[in-house]
């Protein structure tokens, strides 16, 4: 699917929406984290550099938007006791969840399977994979709590159609897409929770800079770019549940 066409969304789309976004701190979650606050929702900032995060809440405390929170977490280590506390933090400050955008990834090596490093395809798997799973399993009671929250998750053109050499990052996006799909069926006609995939296509981020050090940023489209629909999908203009966007 795509976004509708000429899609203008109000701005005060989000206002009064509490939205979480993981890997905050840097590249799409960054942008996405600054418009949705910019839309009017209070942002919560998930992600493992405190730094960084805290040079995003400047950013949307300096455009005038509601003042974000900042959780410090590695979706690489989520322990039960973080999970809980996160849980509760959420549930107590601000009573509700309306929105959950999964954005944390890392990439990993680029290598035959045959000679990937275990502790890294671990490592790369728990990141993108297993800490999504498990930080959505003890946010959906907050989410419950919402009147109509949505559930975004960022993959890739490899989590769609594995390809060689992609390893566990293709992998783990593959079956990131799998658990969005279950969960979308689940929450079904059950729940006011809507989940929805997003490739998001070939965007100038150092991850991608990452995977094709020899190519041109500037043919690229931004994460800029990208925001009008991760804004209508985390907004009330969308109804789609089990669906898969384009970029």
């Amino acid at each position: 699917m795509s976004l509708p066409e000429n899609y203008q969304p109000d701005s005060d789309l989000l206002r009064e929406k509490v939205i979480l976004v993981t890997g905050a701190g840097d590249g799409i979650g960054k942008v996405a984290a600054k418009t949705y606050a910019s839309f009017g929702a209070t942002v919560l900032l998930l992600g493992r550099t405190v730094n960084k995060l805290e040079q995003v809440y400047d950013e949307i405390m300096t455009q005038g938007s509601a003042e974000p929170g900042i959780i410090p977490a590695d979706m690489g280590a989520l322990g039960m006791n973080t999970l809980e506390e996160i849980a509760d933090v959420i549930s107590s400050r601000y009573g509700r969840l309306d929105g959950l955008l999964h954005n944390a990834s890392i990439l990993g090596e680029r290598i035959p399977i045959e000679h990937y490093d275990l502790a890294e395809w671990d490592k790369v798997m728990q990141v993108n994979f297993n800490g999504v799973v498990l930080l959505t399993r003890f946010l959906l009671p907050c989410l419950q709590e919402s009147s109509a929250a949505s559930l975004v998750f960022t993959s890739s053109t490899v989590g769609k159609t594995p390809r060689a050499y992609w390893g566990p990052y293709s992998v783990s996006k593959y079956a990131m897409e799998g658990f969005a799909l279950l969960l979308a069926d689940e929450l079904d006609n059950t729940s006011d929770i809507r989940v929805n995939i997003v490739n998001p296509g070939a965007t100038r981020t150092s991850m991608r800079a990452e995977a094709y050090p020899n190519e041109d940023p500037l043919t690229l489209k931004t994460p800029e770019d990208l925001m009008p629909l991760y804004v209508y999908m985390m907004g009330p203009d969308s109804s789609e549940n089990g669906e898969t966007f384009a970029g």
